[in-house]
């Protein structure tokens, strides 16, 4: 049976990009992450395919029009509601602003646990999540509030290994496991989901450089530390997708380019002063998009080699 069989609301624009991506299948931006050749496909033995979006800000799309749901920031243009549309899937989406791996098993708020959307019937799973375990946004104000001490400088970088330690990336460390409980714990509500992990996109300059400005008030030596904190966090997170039998899909290699410190236009993450209805150091509605493109190409390609 197709997978495309329930029909929702495009655009032709979002139709375009995500076809487009489709035909670079084999190009980029996934990890089998030791599935077997059975779990690798989605189910096709159905006419509806359940999808349940999990996780946090990055994949809800807080402040992209049209907000659908205020209390999570949730868009109906976030990445998982472009992926069902493109391929058709019934989405429940619970994706939060805010969400830690604890808000996955328990409440969050007056929300309830994310893993409660979860059943026998799911089909496939998505989850973005990590990057509140560590702390990322408050770092990142922490940064930019270091930053006038020694703009030219690394304080950020100098404030967090202190000690001797990186305290970063012991967080990321530190938050291996959760991910892991996490990803058991899809697999024992989804038995027979096939559970995709999505990674961050690139928010800072991937060659280190960076824009000190009013928009973006970090120091210039601290880009590169705060890249490579990034990538520590995806790698994580692509480890324990492998160690677990999920799917990593990467968002940060398709997304270089597009970081925070590109002209308004060609960024797809919005500055730390966002100028586009987005989240401050947030994927705006092009990097959802661009998201979306890279998690639909991963499903086809993983469809496609049955």
């Amino acid at each position: 049976m197709d997978l495309n069989t329930k029909q929702t609301k495009n655009t032709p624009g979002r139709r375009g990009l995500l076809r487009g991506a489709a035909v670079a299948c084999c190009a980029m931006a996934l990890s089998t992450a030791g599935a077997t050749a059975a779990s690798a496909s989605i189910p096709t033995a159905r006419t509806t395919v359940n999808y349940v979006a999990l996780g946090d800000s990055y994949a809800s799309g807080p402040g992209i029009p049209t907000q659908v749901d205020a209390t999570c920031a949730r868009s109906d243009q976030n990445y998982p509601s472009l992926l069902a549309a493109a391929r058709n899937w019934q989405l429940t989406d619970v994706s939060c602003s805010g969400a830690t791996t604890t808000a996955l098993a328990g409440p969050q708020g007056s929300q309830p646990p994310q893993l409660d959307a979860l059943g026998v019937d799911t089909d496939v799973v998505t989850l973005t999540i990590g990057g509140n375990d560590i702390g990322f946004s408050s770092n990142l104000a922490t940064c930019a509030g270091l930053t006038s001490k020694d703009p030219a400088g690394h304080p950020c970088q100098t404030f967090f290994t202190s000690d001797g330690t990186d305290r970063l990336a012991q967080r990321v460390e530190d938050t291996a496991p959760k991910i892991a409980a996490a990803l058991d714990a899809v697999r024992q509500r989804a038995p027979h989901a096939k559970v995709v992990v999505v990674g961050y996109p690139d928010l800072f300059p991937d060659d280190g450089v960076g824009c000190t400005g009013s928009a973006v008030p970090l120091a210039a030596g601290d880009f590169a530390y705060l890249r490579d904190t990034e990538k520590k966090l995806n790698a994580m997170i692509a480890d324990q997708a492998s160690a677990n039998g999920a799917r990593y899909v990467d968002t940060y290699t398709p997304t270089v380019g597009h970081d925070m410190c590109k002209p308004a236009g060609g960024r797809w993450i919005e500055p730390l002063v966002a100028a586009a209805p987005a989240a401050p150091a947030h994927p705006n509605a092009q990097g959802q998009q661009a998201m979306a493109a890279t998690v639909e190409r991963a499903v086809r390609c993983g469809a496609s080699r049955r």
